[in-house]
């Protein structure tokens, strides 16, 4: 097992000590104070420079407690982050793919997180179970939303799925989503409820094959009393969105949505 002290640097100095200290997939690092074990190097990398160090989930609450939904939480980092920024916060998160869940487990228990919640089951607009295709590193993707074709090679799994709804019977402080192509259809299923959260950030996918569906979020954040505004991570994250620009039915890109309910 290696061990990488690592405080808050820049992408570019951790990258050079995970490959100076010839940290692996499955070794175990410090990150402010945290140890957690690592699916994958590069995906450990990329989720450090943006959730720590460009802080992209970073919200101001006025109490020490806010509650937080974290769907799509992949190995933890975003919730080590929260409990970070706030450590009574209330945390409740979303990973249905089992090849990361166990890191998932693994590292809210190494660290002795309290009220954190994991829901082992995918965020959908119903409850019926449905196959995941898993890309064993950064996320998994629902059956309905894989687009144009599925590798025979990639690893599939039934899980359980929960509608986000179910979880706005109060006031939600912050929302992450990043749930690989489901979003469109969870934020709709939740229209009714949405007023309840005080700000977001959700994860817009688009992938071949399937439909362009960001003007159906951006209506439903509207009609539910929200400002917003949308970035694009890096040239590094989202190559597809830098310029000069293209566009064609297999264009594949993620945008992310900043969302904070009008006063």
């Amino acid at each position: 097992m290696t061990q990488t002290a690592t405080q808050l640097e820049p992408p570019a100095t951790l990258r050079e000590k995970l490959s100076r200290d010839e940290v692996s997939a499955g070794d175990t690092v410090s990150l402010l104070g945290f140890d957690v074990r690592i699916k994958d190097v590069e995906n450990f990398h990329t989720l450090y420079k943006n959730i720590f160090y460009r802080r992209l989930y970073h919200f101001h609450c006025d109490h020490p407690d806010p509650r937080v939904l974290d769907c799509g939480s992949h190995i933890g980092l975003s919730i080590l982050y929260f409990k970070h920024s706030y450590p009574a916060a209330r945390v409740i998160g979303f990973e249905p793919d089992p090849i990361v869940l166990d890191y998932l487990r693994e590292n809210i228990g190494r660290n002795g997180l309290t009220d954190v919640e994991i829901v082992p089951a995918a965020l959908a607009k119903g409850t019926d179970r449905s196959i995941l295709y898993s890309d064993e590193l950064s996320g998994g993707t629902l059956a309905e939303y894989v687009g144009d074709g599925v590798d025979p090679s990639t690893p599939m799994s039934e899980v359980a799925c929960v509608r986000l709804r179910d979880y706005l019977d109060g006031p939600v402080d912050f929302l992450k989503m990043t749930i690989e192509g489901a979003e469109t259809d969870v934020l709709l299923d939740c229209e009714n409820r949405l007023r309840r959260v005080a700000r977001m950030v959700v994860e817009y996918h688009h992938l071949p094959g399937r439909p362009r569906t960001l003007h159906k979020i951006l209506g439903v954040l509207d009609r539910c009393g929200f400002d917003y505004l949308i970035h694009d991570f890096d040239a590094e994250t989202n190559p597809k969105s830098q310029p000069p620009f293209r566009l064609s039915p297999r264009s594949r890109y993620s945008l992310l949505i900043y969302a904070q309910r009008r006063a």
